[in-house]
């Protein structure tokens, strides 16, 4: 490989990663860490850039106080990581290697054995197997869940570009699975339309599946779509998001086969005022639980709360499957007291259901501002009849 080619599939210039890996140092000092180690592959592409979908085997980034990170990888993502990424110091391991033995043999040749080190222990990967045998091997393992999380609530500039970016791939798979509807088609036909139009305007493979149901099954909450055709009368739930440099920003909408009845009206209005409601408490200095309780509290004064036993919104930002959203950095929802601030991303999924039968959903993903909040999607937020 040139020196041309490294770093040049990087999601954002080396200054942007530089600059997040000084935050995670004054973090680490905050909490007395002299190195800390990363399995989770969001938190391994916010600090590095490297991505791949072979993030199932095993990956880990270490990251001392006062030294360069580290990262190690299986042999296979060499080249993949090289392209991506403007790290200086690697490690490759062969297929058979024992995770746990890559870890401790890094950290003594670091002269990080025996000192304060903490791992992240709330995320998708962190295997129990390995996790035991690093706590033999080191007499002390501090916890490093949240310390890149908390990073990564308020986005920078380059990464509400990307999310804006996202935000348009949606915006083009909804439209098309929406103008796709008609009596007759499947299910999977309006998917093939959504995907379609999604990559055609620039999507990358996202963090999780659309989300497409009709008729009764559209009142199923995540159910996926199985071939049914549709049929005069039926619902037809969509949800997806688009993905750019591995950000997703979600949009939920909701079709219909013919005129809908009265029920599902009183819903979308419901759905609508909550909606409303959650994206004019959404500003800097409100708590994360105060937008959830906007939206509740009309859905509850509607007498719809057993409709509604969910939270409010999510962050967005990095992911990868199994999920589009970021769960572990920030919800909307009771308990949660973090204020908003500008920067901050989130999908907030207003829906209601007759379980069973249909589910009227209109979303929106959003940027908070110096003022307020900007909806990054363009699409109409009504039921679409068809």
């Amino acid at each position: 490989m040139t020196d041309t080619a490294r770093g040049i599939e990087a999601a954002f210039p080396r200054a942007e990663f530089e600059a997040r890996l000084t935050r995670l140092r004054t973090a680490m000092e905050e909490s007395r860490l002299d190195a800390a180690l990363f399995t989770g592959p969001e938190n391994i592409f916010y600090l590095t850039g490297q991505q791949t979908p072979g993030y199932y085997t095993f990956q880990c980034l270490l990251v001392p106080l006062d030294a360069e990170p580290l990262l190690l990888l299986r042999e296979l993502e060499r080249t993949n990581f090289l392209r991506n990424t403007f790290l200086a110091r690697f490690e490759t391991y062969g297929d058979g290697a024992r995770p746990a033995n890559l870890v401790t043999d890094a950290l003594q040749r670091l002269n990080l054995a025996g000192k304060p080190v903490a791992i992240e222990k709330s995320g998708w990967f962190l295997p129990i197997a390995f996790f035991e045998e690093l706590r033999r091997a080191l007499p002390r393992i501090e916890d490093a869940s949240g310390l890149v999380e908390r990073l990564r609530r308020v986005k920078s500039p380059a990464e509400v570009t990307a999310l804006e970016q996202s935000a348009r791939h949606a915006d083009a798979g909804i439209a098309a699975g929406l103008a796709a509807i008609r009596a007759g088609a499947t299910e999977n036909d309006l998917v093939a339309e959504m995907m379609r139009a999604a990559i055609g305007a620039g999507a990358e493979y996202m963090g999780m599946e659309p989300l497409v149901s009709s008729g009764p099954r559209s009142g199923v909450p995540h159910a996926t779509w199985r071939r049914r055709h549709l049929e005069s009368g039926d619902c037809i739930f969509l949800e997806m998001s688009g993905c750019h440099n591995r950000y997703h920003a979600g949009l939920m909408r909701t079709g219909w086969l013919g005129e809908p009845p009265p029920l599902a009206h009183r819903l979308e209005s419901v759905v609508q005022e909550a909606l409303e409601a959650a994206l004019a408490a959404a500003r800097p200095g409100v708590a994360c639980a105060a937008v959830h309780r906007a939206a509740q509290r009309v859905i509850d004064d509607a007498g719809m709360t057993e409709r509604y036993r969910k939270r409010t919104g999510y962050s967005l930002g990095i992911s990868f499957a199994p999920d589009w959203g970021e769960w572990q950095v920030l919800s909307l929802f009771d308990g949660i007291e973090v204020p908003l601030e500008p920067g901050m991303c989130f999908h907030l999924p207003t829906a209601l259901r007759e379980y069973g039968a249909f589910t009227v959903g209109l979303s929106e993903s959003i940027v908070i501002t110096e003022t307020g909040c900007r909806i990054l999607g363009s699409l109409p937020r009504r039921i679409t009849v068809a």
